[in-house]
């Protein structure tokens, strides 16, 4: 089986990292930085379309 990731970056510090969407909570939520504890919607971590578009497909 093969594993899906999305990839993500801060938006403040550009801290980039790889997620399972299936983990990842709903877009619309609140996501914070493991890095530098920004916090913001889900969406706007988004590396890429594609990755958007992934996690909507696990939601």
């Amino acid at each position: 089986m093969v594993e899906a990731f999305v990839r993500l970056v801060c938006p403040e510090c550009t801290k980039e990292w790889q997620e399972n969407p299936a983990e990842l909570p709903e877009l619309r939520t609140n996501f914070s930085c493991s890095n530098c504890h920004a916090t913001r919607r889900l969406t706007e971590f988004m590396r890429t379309e594609r990755d958007l578009e992934a996690v909507r497909q696990f939601q």
